[in-house]
């Protein structure tokens, strides 16, 4: 059945590096901590094989319900971009995004993700803002 999609963005600014932001995407100690988070939600598993072409998958149980967040690699260039495909059942995949620009005081993150079912804009927009607000949290705490 062929959804009808849109292009969802995002952006945020950081007051860390554009080394740190980048970092915590691909660190599971810290990706852990701001991706696919809820307020309820217990982490289950992290994995991150950060190359281009590996995998990563993020589970965290809602309720008792696991959810999964899967996707693959597709461009790493620290610490500016970011790209890989993204998707969890029963969703097809999408792309996302992320391209960091440095700042006077930090970065600047813009996060573009294609192919979202129309009908999600608004959740997808949300859970993004929410991840991005974690990050924030994450990086003042400077866990690792």
């Amino acid at each position: 059945m062929n959804q009808p999609t849109c292009t969802v963005k995002v952006s945020r600014e950081f007051q860390a590096t554009a080394e740190a932001v980048f970092d915590a995407w691909l660190a599971p100690k810290q990706a852990g901590r701001f991706l696919f988070v809820t307020p309820t939600g217990i982490m289950k598993m992290v994995e991150i094989d950060a190359r281009v072409g590996g995998k990563f998958c993020i589970i965290e149980t809602r309720d008792g319900v696991d959810a999964e967040h899967v996707g693959e690699y597709l461009k790493i260039e620290r610490p500016l971009h970011l790209h890989f495909s993204f998707g969890g059942k029963p969703f097809p995949a999408t792309y996302v995004k992320l391209e960091i620009a440095k700042s006077q005081t930090g970065c600047l993150l813009n996060l573009v993700h294609d192919g979202v079912w129309l009908e999600y804009e608004a959740s997808v927009i949300q859970g993004w803002t929410g991840i991005l607000a974690n990050l924030a949290l994450v990086l003042a705490e400077k866990i690792e």
